[in-house]
């Protein structure tokens, strides 16, 4: 290694709290890339170089740390992990059930375990599980819940279904379909509702709808329950080397949660929490976002963003299209949550206050309304330091791909959400799209040839939290199982995937001077892996582990590193 090193030049070497020595440090961080140690001091990081150098900052109380020539990574930032949604464990797991016969087993025999239970309750039902691509209907849950209400979530989020006992205990009629938490779809013929209920990320976990569903004594919505999803999702994402979690979709009656896990000491990444701006926030909602930004503005928690949706999804045809799609639906392109206009309008008046949005988009059309949006807040406003960010950019029309960088947008992405597993050939998102449209399906690598800034997630509980998985499928877009890639044109190499993971959303969330690099002068906040995921073959980089995990200098989870808290003899 070139004996390079980096320090405060204010500070001469010194013993400091904790020093890293013996590791390869992939910095993500160009004026240095690489480093054998660094030195920690106040949380900080005050030195970087060669293990050669780190005698003069270690003192008798300096905590060392060996890492045994394993990757060291700066902290994952997931720039959009629903950790407040997450899994429940009191819920029907739904994940892998391929057909409606397996979804009846497993809440068969989840009913046999809980008998006396008051609600059925399931999550990540997958809508291929239904055959033809056709949505599910209370009709299909009745024979298995009988007269137990029951509600399944689908995998995403966005959908809720519904058997006929929940549909009358939730006062779903035929003229009553318009509901807090979503949108009732009907028969045809009969006009009453069928059970699947539509816009559930809208409206089921809005302020208003979170707060409906708890009034009607739906299980899942109370208090205890969400807090316990938000600390298992908090203890998984510190185990998987995630720093910041960047918690896209939170109602202000949300933030108590989060006070209490850090309350608590289950709040051991950092977070930044996005507000939610769903249609009908007025000004005085507005007012009431500013001032509670301006009262979590520390290094633990921050709010700012807002979070909008300008379409759905693809899954049940309610994203946006540019043209029809290409299943069952005729002429149906998908509508917007607004006019185009309209949805301008919005975004250069949030715009002129100062706010950086965060915008669901995930069909050709939703993207292109939104990044018409931003244009006409950049000519209105005139242009700022905005970063706004469309979130998902699942199918991208290729002219658009350029005005990301030219406006300044963020493409905050999701790659394990293009796995062939999960949306190509034989799934719905492939089949309602049409292989004439599968070259513009989560285009990364045109991204960021057109100089893009790129930020990857999770979307937990969508999919895996894990940012090993992520990773493999952004260099692979192949099955987690292995087998044939699905559109390879568009993967990314492994350090494009590990900066997006970082630096590109340390960027995206404006953190830029303080996490997303190890460098001198930033937080303390990194990652030991058990492997070198660098340089890896592709298929070994799931079940790689991060076997140290360091928040502002503090040792906050490991698995088999060798640390002292005494003085290390060169």
């Amino acid at each position: 290694m070139a004996r390079a090193q980096h320090h405060s030049p204010e500070l001469e070497p010194a013993p400091a709290d904790l020093v890293l020595r013996g590791a390869r440090i992939h910095t993500v961080d160009p004026e240095l890339p690489a480093a054998e140690a660094l030195a920690v001091r106040d949380g900080r990081i005050v030195w970087l170089g060669d293990d050669a150098d780190a005698g003069p900052w270690i003192g008798p109380d300096t905590q060392v740390v060996d890492a045994g020539g394993r990757l060291v990574l700066p902290g994952f930032i997931d720039a959009h992990n629903h950790v407040r949604l997450g899994s429940d464990d009191a819920c029907v797991q739904l994940a892998g059930a391929a057909s409606l016969s397996e979804i009846h087993d497993r809440i068969a025999a989840w009913r046999e375990r809980n008998p006396d239970a008051a609600w059925i309750e399931a999550e990540a039902f997958d809508y291929s599980a239904l055959p033809d691509g056709r949505m599910p209907t209370a009709a299909d849950l009745d024979p298995v819940t009988g007269d137990t209400p029951a509600m399944v979530l689908s995998y995403d989020v966005h959908t809720a279904w519904l058997n006929s006992a929940a549909l009358h205990r939730l006062g779903v009629r035929a003229d009553r379909t318009e509901l807090p938490f979503g949108v009732a779809q009907t028969d045809p013929t009969t006009g009453e509702p069928t059970g699947f209920v539509r816009d559930f990320a809208v409206r089921g976990l809005s302020r208003d709808g979170h707060r409906a569903l708890r009034e009607l004594g739906v299980p899942w919505a109370s208090p205890e329950r969400q807090y316990g999803r938000l600390v298992k999702s908090l203890d998984d994402a510190i185990r998987f080397g995630i720093t910041t979690v960047v918690e896209p979709q939170n109602s202000l009656d949300d933030l108590a949660l989060f006070e209490r896990a850090r309350a608590e000491g289950r709040l051991r990444s950092r977070l930044v929490a996005a507000l939610f701006h769903p249609r009908g926030t007025s000004d005085a909602d507005l007012d009431d976002f500013e001032a509670a930004t301006r009262a979590y503005r520390d290094e633990r928690m921050r709010l700012g963003p807002l979070k909008l949706y300008i379409d759905d999804v693809v899954e049940p045809r309610t994203a946006a299209l540019l043209e029809p799609y290409s299943t069952g639906c005729g002429g149906h392109r998908g509508e917007t949550f607004y006019p185009a206009e309209e949805f301008a309008d919005l975004l250069t008046k949030l715009d002129a206050r100062g706010f950086q949005c965060f915008v669901h988009a995930t069909g050709d059309r939703g993207i292109r309304t939104v990044l018409d949006a931003v244009e006409q807040a950049r000519a209105v406003n005139g242009p700022r330091d905005a970063r706004h960010q469309v979130v998902h950019v699942e199918c991208l029309d290729p002219a658009d791909a350029p005005r990301f960088a030219g406006l300044g947008v963020v493409a905050c992405m999701q790659p394990r959400h293009c796995a062939p597993e999960i949306a190509g050939p034989g799934q719905d998102w492939a089949a309602n799209v049409g292989a004439g449209r599968w070259h513009k399906a989560w285009p990364m690598r045109t991204l960021d040839a057109a100089g893009a800034t790129l930020a990857f997630s999770s979307d937990w509980n969508v999919a895996e939290m894990d940012p090993m998985i992520g990773i493999y499928t952004a260099i692979t877009r192949k099955p987690l199982a292995g087998g044939p890639a699905w559109m390879p044109e568009e993967t990314v190499d492994v350090a494009t995937a590990v900066h997006a993971y970082t630096m590109g959303s340390a960027y995206a969330n404006f953190l830029e001077d303080e996490r997303g690099s190890l460098s001198v002068g930033k937080v303390a906040d990194f990652a030991v892996l058990s492997r070198d995921i660098l340089r890896a073959a592709p298929e070994d980089i799931p079940g790689t582990v991060a076997e140290l995990v360091v928040v502002a200098g503090d040792v906050v989870h490991e698995a088999g590193i060798c640390r002292s808290g005494h003085s290390v003899k060169n």
